[in-house]
Parts: C-alpha cells; structure tokens; sequence
C-alpha cells in the first residue's frame, strides 16, 4: 500500500470478505463493514447463516452472494475467494474470524479436541491468508485474535495456543506481505458473543469477576470492537502492520 494524505476512516467502495462472519465479532464486522459503504461477503460453515447474513448485508444496501466457507477445508476456502471476486471483483479487504473453543483441562483434552481448535483458529487463518493474499494487489487482513493469548485461561489450552499462533501469523505475514498488503490483529477480551455470553450470564460468580476487575467495569458488545477493524481496513491505517491491538477494557494489566 502506498503512502496516502488521506486520513478518512472509511472502507466505502472497498471489497471485504468476512470468514466466521455470520454471529459474534465476525457479524459486528461484516455489518459495520456495509453501513460504511463496502460491499460485504460473510460466510460460514452453515447455509441457513449465510442466507440470512447476505439478505441483512443486502439490506444495508451492500453487494454480496452467499457462499458457505470451512477453514479447515483448503478447497472450501478457495471456492470462497472465487465466489466473492466473482460478485464483486478484486477483494481489499479479509477478516478471518471463524473460532472454536474446546473447554478441558491438559490432562483431560482430547487429540481431537486439540486438533479441532487448531485447525480452525490457526491453520485456517493460514489457509485463508495464504489463498487471499495470492490474489490480492493491495489491502488489509485483519486477524481476530484474543486476549487469552496472552492470559493464563483454566481449561482452554488449546485456544491459548492457537491464540497465541495467529499473533505470531500476523506479524510473520505482515512481514512477508509488506507494503502491499497490511496484516493485524485484534486481540478482543470478554465481548458479550454467542460463545461467551452463556458463562457471562450464568456463572455470577465469574461475571463479578470481571467487572471487577475490568477498569470499564463491564463486558462489550461486539459493535465495540467492529470500529477498530473499519480503521484497520481503512486507508487511514496505511502505516500500520504487524500490530496485535488489545481491546478488552482494561483487564489485562500490560493493557492499563
């Protein structure tokens, strides 16, 4: 990417591919993506989502098609990027966000239960990059990370390690892909998503937790982080790669 005078914070007229983009983060993303006049593919694994992720991306007024993705599947992810330059053209901008989360001790994981978290949060974020980044000229990956790559988290070895991983793909690929392509993460903390929300408003004890620790006093919502990858994506970030950006609150204390 080339130097720009242009500081606007916008994605209008751009093309994003949002992969783990029809519930949570990756949702927040995609819409927040179409209100600011980019044309939006969100996928994920279920066609039921993807449907009804176009029909609400449409709505906003954005050009999309709705194509199923699995990350773990190279052929899928292909399929993927032909689809979506086909209904828009040349794609500036990648969001992977698909995510699992095995919840197990060390002693009591499973290899499969490692291998399944792996594979999606890490090895598909590599999939994913490596097959988007052949075809792009210029633009913006934007990885979603976690702060549980940094955190000691009871019962999600395998998350953290993969966490952990797409911070170090971030910053190698910005590398290799520079300056043409930027590449960042963001490292979110506890966001209210579909896979969080159930600990978050079952477990009291946990909650108060967190809001007590957390200097905002509270968990977000996902349009709370979707405005950092709309800056990321922009232009306005044309000076920015490698970085991880932690958007939790406060509550890790490297962050406060």
């Amino acid at each position: 990417m080339t130097a720009t005078n242009d500081c606007e914070v916008t994605v209008e007229g751009k093309n994003a591919v949002v992969i783990g983009g029809t519930r949570g983060i990756g949702r927040a993303i995609a819409l927040a993506f179409a209100r600011d006049g980019a044309d939006v593919v969100s996928t994920s694994r279920s066609e039921d989502a993807v449907a009804e992720a176009a029909a609400e991306l449409r709505d906003l007024g954005a050009e999309t098609t709705a194509v199923t993705c699995d990350v773990r599947d190279r052929e899928s992810i292909e399929t993927l990027q032909r689809e979506a330059e086909d209904a828009l053209g040349e794609i500036d901008i990648l969001v992977n966000s698909a995510g699992v989360v095995a919840q197990a001790s060390i002693t009591e994981m499973t290899d499969e239960q490692w291998e399944t978290d792996i594979d999606v949060c890490l090895s598909g974020v590599f999939r994913a990059t490596q097959i988007f980044a052949r075809e792009m000229s210029d633009g913006s990956i934007i990885n979603i990370s976690s702060m549980s790559a940094d955190q000691a988290r009871e019962e999600r070895v395998a998350y953290c390690a993969a966490k952990s991983g797409v911070n170090g793909i971030t910053r190698a690929t910005a590398a290799d892909l520079a300056p043409d392509i930027r590449v960042n993460a963001i490292a979110p903390g506890f966001i209210k998503t579909e896979m969080a929300g159930p600990k978050l408003d079952d477990d009291a004890e946990f909650r108060a937790h967190v809001d007590e620790r957390t200097p905002m006093e509270r968990v977000a919502t996902p349009d709370e982080v979707s405005g950092l990858a709309v800056y990321l994506a922009s232009d306005a970030a044309s000076f920015t790669t490698g970085e991880v950006v932690t958007v939790d609150g406060g509550f890790n204390p490297s962050s406060v």
